[in-house]
């Protein structure tokens, strides 16, 4: 890191006789800073797993959720994704033993079926609930699915949002299918995660970017054509034009106000957009009269079940698809890694590692 970077602010605290190292988000002000120090011992419960954790990774929530306004005496454990080792499990858990690789899911309460608001307040590392940056984790064992054996826990721990985002979008409820067409916005973790499965799953994808670097990298992982949006604006004209005027099944909308628009122009008929990002905002507001006409949809996607995520994990595997990985940090250089993922200059994942 440049001498002249500004560095996120970090507190410490002496360590105590059985405790854990733990990252907190604290209450400063009207802001947050963000604390190591270290967690007592937690004793696991009936249906509870403990963890030892092996590697989270960062997602651009981890930037809002440090950005916004600190509840009053509250500071939370943050980050949603992980990936650790069982070490012990509570009464009743016979689906996992000791020595087990695992992940937690974003949604601890998600198993399966149709979503409820409820679960919005218990997502690991937001604002109301403790997340995964800690040594050890004491978690519902049916809030566990398996890292598929090809994974380090490092690359399984880039999983359980941006991945499990793009397959509930691209598969789960776009119902994706060899020979369609698909256009990914930008190339962050989503996206990247969208281009790998897509192509592995016999898709045609298109690729957007301000970064001719990057854009090179994605052709690397398959992408069938890609557009540099800040030389060539009108990129939905260009995804017309590549579709024979046709447009794309499917979009990961992850940009927002400033290219919804483009997304409903560029999007075939009886395609589906997928709303994902709010990289630009959160005041959209586009017209979408014309999906009525191309019979089109938008579906509201935010991250994904227990289910879907042992269904990502089973594809994963049987494509042998790995993550891209942009760079690892050790626990202490959890800042370091706060600041890289604000640069925007990453390609791929941040990955802490235990």
């Amino acid at each position: 890191m440049n001498a002249n970077t500004h560095r996120l602010p970090l507190s410490t605290q002496a360590q105590p006789a059985k405790a854990d190292r733990s990252y907190r988000l604290r209450p400063q002000g009207a802001s947050r800073i963000l604390s190591s120090g270290f967690e007592a011992h937690t004793e696991v419960g009936p249906g509870q797993v403990l963890l030892r954790m092996g590697a989270a990774s960062l997602n651009y929530r981890d930037l809002l959720t440090l950005q916004e306004p600190a509840s009053e005496g509250k500071s939370l454990v943050p980050l949603s994704d992980g990936a650790g080792i069982v070490e012990a499990v509570g009464a009743g858990v016979s689906q996992w033993k000791a020595g087990d690789r695992v992940s937690p899911n974003f949604f601890p309460e998600w198993t399966g079926g149709r979503f409820s608001a409820t679960y919005l307040g218990r997502a690991l590392g937001g604002g109301q609930t403790d997340g995964i940056l800690r040594e050890r984790l004491v978690i519902e064992a049916s809030a566990l699915v398996a890292v598929p054996e090809h994974l380090s826990l490092a690359e399984a721990a880039t999983l359980p949002c941006a991945g499990l985002t793009a397959w509930h979008a691209l598969f789960e409820r776009g119902r994706i299918k060899a020979g369609d067409t698909v256009l990914v916005q930008g190339t962050g973790g989503v996206a990247l995660f969208g281009l790998q499965l897509a192509s592995a799953a016999g898709a045609r994808v298109i690729v957007t970017s301000s970064s001719d670097e990057k854009l090179a990298r994605a052709r690397a992982l398959g992408a069938w054509h890609t557009i540099n949006y800040r030389h060539t604006p009108d990129w939905d004209r260009v995804t017309l034009d590549l579709t024979d005027g046709r447009g794309v099944d499917h979009i990961l909308e992850l940009g927002g106000p400033d290219t919804y628009d483009r997304s409903i122009n560029a999007i075939a008929p009886g395609g589906q957009i997928a709303q994902i990002g709010v990289l630009t905002g959160f005041a959209s507001q586009p017209n979408i009269l014309p999906l009525q006409f191309k019979n089109a949809s938008i579906n509201g996607i935010c991250v994904g079940s227990v289910e879907q995520f042992e269904r990502l994990n089973r594809f994963m595997a049987e494509k042998q698809l790995h993550p891209v990985i942009d760079q690892g940090f050790a626990f202490e250089q959890v800042p370091e890694a706060y600041e890289r993922l604000r640069s925007a200059a990453h390609f791929g994942k941040l990955v802490i590692e235990f």
